[in-house]
């Protein structure tokens, strides 16, 4: 039974080496919508790819060495003390170790130098994410391509001038148990207008849909209306939590014109479960028309003319 309980023991790590290496032939890995080995369509994304590819290999190798050792000790273990004799066929003493120094001094160094390393190791990328003097230049390129000019003042009778959000080409507001997205408006000769820090009566709404930009950095400006909750978007690796009473900008770049998914990775409450939403990353000349779809639907006033009829009918 001595054995059979290593082996039993001995058994487990091996099985789960050999799951964690046949896992992404089975889909169970990273996140992503068209790419079958799991690359994200996000350049930031691959990064933080690569960092914890970084982390697991380190610890992998961790892990395989301490199970070794311990594989080792249960295995010697197993010995039965009747066999274990020395030369002169009497019972072998146990031997005692009070420690090594050396040793111990050493798994101190060690970790702490490779925990050192990683440390160091992410700060450009966290800095990338983070820190908004560190974010694309080609975020205001994405916008240009719209036609906002970010530094264009924005007069709003009775209001003065309005400050605006910088490149941000949306604001994300989290609520139980909801994504609330608003988008600039149009002014009066169909210019896309910059994106405020206040709401104004030109700006356009969805919810739990957002439009942004394919091929080029986009930056929205997350806020939460209630509780905490977390932005989080699996196939492009961007997660950020919405803290309440800030405004947070949080930038990201869909590499294909496709649709990913919108999460909540904050228990926020009992409706948690239905914050789920998506992101559509298109072109710039779909996303000025899905704009002026909604400008159309929420400024509609239901009133009908006789001549518009007339169209409807002959559309039909």
């Amino acid at each position: 039974m001595r054995r059979f309980w290593a082996i039993f023991f001995i058994f487990w790590p091996i099985l789960a080496l050999w799951i964690c290496l046949k896992s992404p032939d089975y889909g169970w890995w990273f996140p992503t919508t068209t790419s079958a080995d799991g690359v994200s369509e996000n350049p930031l994304g691959r990064r933080i790819d690569d960092l914890f590819y970084m982390i697991l290999y380190v610890t992998t190798i961790v892990f395989i060495g301490t199970q070794i050792g311990l594989c080792y000790v249960l295995w010697t273990g197993t010995k039965d003390p009747e066999d274990d004799v020395d030369e002169t066929g009497a019972p072998r003493k146990a031997l005692f170790s009070h420690g090594s120094h050396n040793l111990e001094v050493m798994w101190t160094i060690v970790p702490a130098g490779i925990l050192l390393f990683i440390a160091l190791y992410q700060m450009d990328v966290w800095a990338e994410f983070r820190v908004q003097t560190q974010f694309p230049d080609a975020i205001a390129k994405g916008v240009a391509s719209v036609g906002i000019t970010p530094d264009r003042s924005l007069g709003v009778p009775g209001h003065g001038t309005i400050s605006h959000s910088g490149n941000a080409l949306a604001e994300v507001t989290a609520r139980q148990f909801e994504w609330r997205i608003r988008y600039p408006g149009f002014d009066a000769d169909g210019n896309l207008l910059p994106l405020t820090l206040n709401p104004q009566p030109t700006d356009l709404y969805d919810v739990n849909e957002l439009h942004i930009l394919s091929g080029v950095p986009t930056m929205i400006q997350l806020k939460t209306q209630d509780v905490q909750h977390s932005f989080f978007l699996p196939e492009l690796r961007v997660k950020q939590d919405a803290v309440p009473g800030l405004v947070i900008p949080v930038w990201m770049q869909a590499d294909k014109s496709t649709t990913y998914s919108l999460l909540c990775a904050e228990l926020c409450g009992w409706g948690h479960y239905k914050m789920k939403a998506r992101v559509v990353a298109e072109s710039p000349e779909e996303f000025l028309a899905y704009l002026r779809k909604l400008q159309e639907e929420q400024f509609d006033d239901g009133v009908r003319t006789e001549s518009a009829d007339d169209e409807m009918l002959a559309a039909e």
